[in-house]
């Protein structure tokens, strides 16, 4: 939005006028004081920030009223530059109302969402100025909204280069500030019920083991159950999927036929199954039911997170002691807790007991404040960028403000210029090889066709770095593969919505895949069998569901969250002719 500001100024020099050229000063003064506010909030200085909105709305409000009034309304009549004149008192009006009823938003967003203000101290969340700041940031979301729509709704026919080309620069600072604020707003709107703001909460916190990869990033190991009451944070109950929860003797929720005919009744029948889906509502929901049966007790929601998560929040909270075991740091949680833990505890029964404890233990950090707030929210968001955060809740109307968000764990529903395809792994060899795997994926638009219409190809290549020899027996498993080192991973790749997946080759040789469909997706399922050291590449013709009228395309790619991070690349495609 600032370089919009900066632009706007340059308008005065299109024509004369001594109040164009006061307004082009205050603006140009606006400009240089909301790049300040930015960095002020950005550092967390919210009384700094007070001072310099109030200036900032001072130059505002005399670039409005330079801007309004009968000669500047009569002057937007004039041939040749009226256009010009009519969209620079625009933004004006626009950037006067922003400052004085929207931008105070962004100091109730930096208050009320001040990481040292949210962050745990001795098990509590203190939600008092998060309440009290919420309506605030949904009235100043309407506002910014409405000015949004305002700034679109300039005709853009007439205008002079420099005139357009600063409009388009607001635009897009108002969409930038408008997604911002719209997600405080959610999270005000959530946190304070979701930390027992209005009652108590209890939640489902599952750990996915990425060792044997899932679609979600893995199959749930130890969990914690946590008990939210107005702000209080205290862990209630803890075990394993596979030791507590065990097996169920029948499904205990009737899945669609379209999930029956991908995953059988797996995923209602075997916790450590539930999200053979990549659609993780799917998941939670089962995992809570199963939760239910097994116990007795319903919980409010389910979240999930995996141990290369737990790395990244162990930056900010530093070392964590684990009852009976080596302190969990960054650098060797993923290894101590998807690796080493097989070699130290053979018996499955004491890497429960471990994996229990190592749970519990950075849980405990993380509600008792240990650490930096700051880099906390900030590690936070990068697990959830990488959906290693996943989160459901039971609560309709909260399911709803998650909706779309990474957090939800869902794939959205696409638009024509912007078709997603989703490739997730489930392992096939019921093992712990999943640790060793490698993965990429690069994701081209081909070109246009003449009809409208325009392939996505995807190039995917799985490797293995698993050793020959000495690995435990936990961690080669069932050897479903038939053979003790080498790892099955069954692929998905989901077309986009209302696409399909063409055809899958290797080396030029086209590959018998199965299919299904799921959530209006078309998905081909294709089992890769990886020795030590091995390496297999495919490449994936995929037809989008819609292209938009001019041809253009952004694709976007999801895939499963795994022990390392996916080598990716996309290719846009332009508009077609």
């Amino acid at each position: 939005m600032a370089a919009g500001l900066v632009l706007v100024l340059l308008v005065g020099g299109g024509w004369v006028g001594v109040e164009s050229w006061r307004a082009k000063g205050h603006l140009q003064t606006a400009a240089g004081l909301f790049i300040l506010l930015q960095r002020q909030i950005r550092s967390g200085d919210v009384s700094a920030a007070k001072g310099t909105l109030a200036a900032l709305q001072l130059e505002t409000k005399a670039a409005h009223h330079n801007t309004d009034g009968f000669g500047w309304a009569l002057a937007g009549r004039a041939p040749m530059v009226g256009d010009d004149v009519r969209a620079v008192g625009t933004v004006a009006k626009v950037l006067d109302d922003l400052a004085w009823r929207g931008l105070p938003t962004l100091l109730d967003v930096a208050s009320g969402l001040d990481p040292r203000a949210l962050a745990p101290r001795n098990g509590r969340v203190e939600l008092k100025s998060l309440v009290a700041a919420g309506p605030r940031i949904s009235a100043g979301l309407a506002v910014i909204g409405k000015a949004r729509a305002e700034v679109l709704g300039i005709p853009a026919d007439g205008l002079t280069d420099q005139v357009a080309a600063a409009v388009t620069r607001l635009s897009i600072g108002l969409t930038d500030a408008e997604r911002l604020v719209s997600t405080a707003d959610r999270a005000a709107r959530l946190l304070p019920n979701m930390l027992g703001a209005r009652g108590p909460r209890n939640y489902l916190v599952l750990f996915q083991n990425n060792s044997e990869i899932r679609a979600t990033g893995g199959m749930p190991g130890a969990y914690i159950v946590v008990h939210a009451d107005d702000g209080a944070v205290t862990i209630t109950d803890q075990g394993t999927a596979t030791s507590d929860l065990k097996t169920f003797d029948s499904p205990v929720q009737k899945l669609g036929l379209d999930q029956r005919m991908l995953y059988t009744d797996r995923p209602a029948v075997f916790p450590s199954d539930v999200n053979l889906s990549p659609d993780f509502p799917t998941a939670a929901s089962l995992m809570r039911t199963m939760y239910r049966m097994r116990t007795g007790v319903t919980v409010d929601g389910v979240l999930a997170t995996d141990p290369v998560a737990l790395s990244y929040l162990l930056r900010a909270t530093g070392a964590v002691k684990v009852p009976a075991g080596d302190a969990l740091t960054s650098q060797n949680a993923v290894r101590m807790l998807l690796s080493e833990a097989y070699a130290k505890y053979p018996d499955p029964s004491d890497q429960d007991v471990y994996f229990a404890k190592a749970a519990q233990a950075t849980f405990g950090a993380l509600i008792r404040g240990q650490g930096n707030p700051k880099g906390m929210l900030a590690q936070l968001a990068r697990a959830a960028g990488e959906r290693r955060l996943l989160m459901w809740s039971a609560n309709k109307a909260e399911q709803t403000l998650l909706a779309g968000t990474v957090l939800e764990g869902r794939l959205p529903t696409d638009a024509p210029s912007a078709p997603t395809v989703g490739v997730f792994l489930n392992d096939g060899t019921g093992a712990k090889l999943s640790y060793y795997l490698t993965h990429s994926a690069d994701l081209t638009t081909g070109p246009c066709d003449g009809q409208g219409s325009r392939e996505l190809h995807l190039k995917l290549t799985l490797g293995s770095t698993a050793p020959t020899a000495n690995l435990p027996k936990y961690v080669t498993g069932l050897e479903l593969s038939g053979d003790t080192y080498t790892s099955r991973t069954n692929v998905m790749i989901f077309s986009p919505t209302g696409g399909a997946v063409v055809g899958v080759a290797t080396g030029g040789v086209t590959v018998d895949v199965g299919t299904g469909i799921e959530r209006d997706r078309t998905v081909s399922v294709l089992t890769v069998d990886l020795p030590p050291g091995g390496r297999q590449t495919y490449d994936v013709t995929i037809r989008p569901g819609a292209i938009p009228d001019d041809g253009a395309v952004r694709p976007r790619l999801w895939t499963t969250p795994g022990v390392r991070p996916w080598e990716t690349t996309i290719q846009a495609g332009g508009p077609c002719g």
